[in-house]
């Protein structure tokens, strides 16, 4: 019997992240049966139960380690999300050496494949004699920005959200500064210098799988293959779209209530409203939201988070106990109980999307929402809360002009008119006829994509036949 060749993917802490790199394993196992993968986890405290849960159904040729969890305690409480993350795989590459060594004891590793704020870890790929690559769950244009900015930082004095120029990435439309990831914001910033640190580090690595399709972003993937090719950055492999097949990790019942609900309403009708798994409002934009939901008259299926001051709050897995309903302006519910449904905390966002009542998305705009969003044909109202969000929206509503965005007040708050506004010109306006027809023809690019002969599908092939062949050399 052929011995199958084994890779390890090391995915950062939280379940979002978790998501992205199991579901880009599936798809290659799928696809390249004779593959054996270990996925290998940090968490910052326990595991979360939905990782857990989700973990449950793997193909057998998909192991799951998780690591010892580093305390709570161990991590400042006040800092960026990502800065957190970070020094959770910092305090965990011990234990993440540990397993490598283990695995590598057994069979010769082909590649370690590590998501981008997992990247230390690829430093082991030399001492363990295996090939290094990043899972980039994002876009090429904020892949091109994030290999581009130790350049940019060279170029524009001053912070890139007060520039006079608009930021030029090879291959992309234009983009303001304000639109740029969030690290970003603050040059003066330790987040900053690492950064350009990683930045500087990532061009040193063999390969980058990125999770989008070269019929959605043709010209960033043109410009970073032909940066690879002149020796400037590792080969970028277009490998998308990507996204969660199963439709819930989370029990059935909010799915069926959900389910239930869209049945009853008419076609296109529908305006689904969620901001991630992580994504959460102020009060004061929460009222602004549901007043804004109420004047446009629309339909709408709206996933309610508890409010926070912090946009991440619930972006690493902590959540709170209370009740988010309680949370809505008085009345609201009795006064839109005809018009609307209200969820508390999660929703089946496939089912959603998929669902023929569903018309239009109002996201946050992470990657993976955009992704299925886009698979569904269904347009969106782009409204980022952080990350790389800004950068995604800018995308959707400027570049491939698939959605409409609201605009923020002095004080960055969306209000009840604007909201009302653009629900109602996505809905029902001429403008969105057009927005229409443009997501359902990248729909169907989507769709080819990751057809038997379609361009992602090639390109796994490639990934594939690659980490063989050095398998096969070390096996000499």
């Amino acid at each position: 019997m052929e011995k199958k060749t084994h890779i390890a993917v090391v995915p950062s802490p939280g379940f979002s992240h978790l998501v992205p790199i199991i579901e880009f394993s599936k798809r290659f196992i799928h696809l390249h049966p004779d593959f054996h993968v270990t996925c290998i986890i940090p968490t910052l405290g326990s595991p979360p139960t939905s990782s857990k849960a989700y973990l449950q159904s793997l193909p057998s040729n998909i192991h799951s380690i998780f690591l010892p969890p580093i305390s709570e305690d161990a991590i400042p409480k006040d800092i960026y999300v990502g800065k957190k993350i970070q020094l959770t795989i910092t305090n965990s590459l011990p234990s993440l050496l540990d397993e490598l060594k283990s695995l590598t004891s057994k069979a010769p590793l082909a590649a370690i494949v590590a998501d981008p704020f997992a990247f230390e870890v690829l430093d082991f790929a030399k001492e363990l004699n295996t090939l290094s690559f990043m899972y980039f769950p994002a876009s090429a244009m904020t892949l091109s920005f994030f290999l581009y900015i130790p350049k940019l930082d060279q170029q524009i004095s001053g912070e890139f959200r007060d520039s006079t120029q608009l930021i030029q990435l090879p291959g992309c439309v234009p983009i303001h500064g304000s639109d740029l990831p969030d690290p970003v914001q603050d040059r003066s910033s330790q987040v900053y210098e690492e950064l350009l640190e990683r930045s500087r580090r990532l061009c040193l690595i063999d390969g980058i799988l990125v999770n989008s399709f070269v019929e959605m972003e043709e010209g960033p993937i043109r410009a970073l293959k032909e940066e690879a090719e002149r020796g400037k950055f590792p080969l970028v492999y277009p490998v998308g779209p990507i996204t969660q097949i199963g439709s819930n990790q989370n029990g059935s019942d909010s799915e069926s209530e959900c389910i239930r609900w869209l049945e009853n309403q008419p076609p296109n009708s529908v305006l689904y409203v969620s901001f991630g798994s992580g994504g959460t409002l102020s009060q004061h934009q929460i009222n602004e939201l549901a007043f804004g939901l109420e004047m446009s008259e629309q339909k709408f299926l709206w996933v309610v988070r508890a409010p926070s001051n912090s946009t991440s709050a619930a972006y690493l897995g902590s959540s709170t106990n209370e009740d988010p309903l309680q949370f809505l302006p008085e009345g609201f519910l009795e006064r839109t109980k005809e018009q609307g449904l209200v969820i508390p905390s999660w929703a089946p966002q496939i089912p959603i999307l998929s669902h023929s009542s569903t018309a239009a998305f109002l996201s946050h705009c992470g990657w993976n929402s955009v992704l299925e969003s886009i698979q569904h044909g269904v347009p969106l109202i782009t409204w980022p809360l952080f990350a790389e969000q800004r950068m995604n929206s800018f995308m959707l509503t400027n570049v491939l002009k698939v959605g409409l965005r609201p605009k923020v007040n002095n004080d960055s708050i969306v209000e009840r008119d604007e909201i009302a506004k653009v629900i109602k010109n996505l809905m029902e306006g001429e403008e969105s006829k057009e927005i229409r027809r443009r997501v359902k023809d990248l729909r169907e690019n989507a769709i080819s994509a990751v057809k038997e002969d379609g361009s992602s599908t090639k390109t796994m092939a490639e990934v594939a036949q690659k980490w063989k062949s050095f398998s096969c050399s070390i096996y000499k």
